[in-house]
């Protein structure tokens, strides 16, 4: 049996999503936590501010219909008091079924909260090391820096990972031309949460021949071409067929344009990026092409023809390292029981997921200071599923995960009523496991 450590007090590397989670978690459980965040001294490619959980893709957490793997994943997080959703619920913005931030607001509220927590003490330098006596948990996102990478490569004795994320341009409000756009969204024609720029056939193709011949940032020599599937850039999608994107992101189905009483062929949603509604996110157009060449083609879009950009879309290496092989189901390295990772350096694709393993991390690491065992949710739940997938080593080749269904487990229940049946049997599988963690003293 390992001993118990002699210390109370826990290292947290990152200051995004997974390890703000991380250390409220410690923190309100009575834990001393070290949160170190390398921002502003050190900055990413991708960050813009000093603020925690910065959001630097999209504004939106995805869906909140609990029928779906994305609801049930935020359904789950609040049961076990995910300040991440505490803070996404107070500024929200208008964003029709979907939960979207303001995301200034969002981290601006998180920065104040942790930096109000008593036991958590926010130290701002990056940390190009990992100690392994101290009890630690890796949170340091899918932009870990060159110098920590190399030093958890060291570690793991496995090469690290990665592929290519991108995001969406932000465009200036004021400069929308409204006369050529409508409010509404899908199957919801009065709702202002979406503002949609409706294009006919010939508009379409016309955008399809531009994007597809326009200019696009080239990776460096050294550099792989893999990118996410749940995140490719618009460009990449056109390739793959002239209508690929009239049946994906500019889909017009549930749009009716009220100036002509029809569908249009192709729809370009914009979603409000703040409470303010002065900038709105190009919605699915993440994008590697040159800022020249977005400004050109995205000018060609019904109502933005003089639209000023305040964000262009772009391409960023993200960092993940090869979980099934390394972490155990507690999300502890193999050979290092007191150091945890979370978030999306372990694999998990979207905010929400890293965001819960961080929750789930603080009470495995919980359980590692009080010298007791810790099992995850089942893969019955969507926790529970994110973290098995990640740690099954039968995953070959290992990929990037969002929550969704078919990660899901029920033994011996047909495709047919899968998702049903996962629904109905979700809340009372999680309840139970929540009423252990509470025997252990945990929760």
């Amino acid at each position: 049996m390992r001993k118990k450590p002699k210390t109370n007090r826990v290292r947290v590397i990152g200051g995004g999503l997974a390890g703000v989670e991380a250390a409220y978690h410690l923190a309100s459980r009575g834990i001393e936590v070290d949160l170190l965040e390398m921002r502003p001294s050190t900055m990413t490619d991708a960050h813009k501010t000093p603020l925690l959980a910065e959001l630097v893709c999209s504004n939106s957490f995805k869906g909140d219909d609990p029928h779906t793997a994305h609801g049930l994943l935020k359904k789950e997080m609040r049961a076990l008091n995910s300040v991440v959703l505490k803070v996404a619920d107070r500024t929200r913005v208008p964003a029709g079924k979907a939960l979207a931030v303001d995301r200034y607001a969002f981290a601006n509220h998180i920065t104040q909260l942790v930096e109000s927590q008593g036991p958590i003490n926010l130290i701002r330098e990056e940390v190009k090391g990992i100690d392994t006596d101290i009890p630690t948990i890796i949170a340091t996102g899918p932009l870990t820096s060159d110098a920590f990478t190399k030093d958890l490569t060291s570690l793991t004795g496995r090469d690290r990972l990665y592929f290519y994320d991108a995001i969406s341009p932000i465009v200036d409000a004021d400069s929308i031309t409204m006369d050529h756009v409508f409010f509404g969204s899908r199957w919801s024609p009065q709702s202002k949460d979406y503002l949609n720029c409706p294009m006919d056939k010939e508009q379409y193709y016309a955008f399809i021949d531009a994007l597809l011949a326009a200019d696009k940032v080239k990776p460096h020599a050294f550099e792989k071409k893999e990118l996410f599937e749940g995140c490719l850039p618009i460009e990449v999608i056109a390739s793959r067929g002239r209508d690929s994107l009239a049946f994906g992101p500019v889909r017009p189905i549930g749009l009716i344009d009220p100036r002509t009483g029809k569908r249009p062929f192709a729809i370009v949603q914009l979603r409000k990026e703040n409470l303010k509604g002065d900038a709105y996110n190009m919605v699915g157009f993440q994008t590697r092409l040159t800022y020249p060449a977005q400004q050109r083609v995205f000018q060609m879009i019904p109502g933005l023809g003089s639209v000023k950009f305040l964000r262009f879309g772009s391409v960023h290496r993200n960092t993940f390292i090869d979980s099934p092989r390394i972490l155990k189901k507690d999300l502890s390295l193999v050979k290092y029981p007191g150091v945890k990772l979370a978030g999306q350096i372990i694999g998990v694709e979207g905010y929400m997921e890293s965001a819960a393993t961080g929750i789930i991390v603080a009470l495995s690491m919980l359980a590692y200071l009080k010298d007791i065992p810790f099992s995850p949710p089942p893969p019955s739940t969507a926790i529970g599923a994110l973290i098995h997938y990640i740690t099954d080593p039968n995953v070959e080749p290992f990929q990037p995960m969002n929550i969704n269904f078919g990660i899901m487990e029920i033994p011996g229940v047909a495709k047919s009523i899968k998702k049903r049946s996962i629904i109905e049997r979700e809340s009372y599988t999680f309840r139970q496991w929540v009423d252990s963690q509470i025997q252990l003293n945990l929760k």
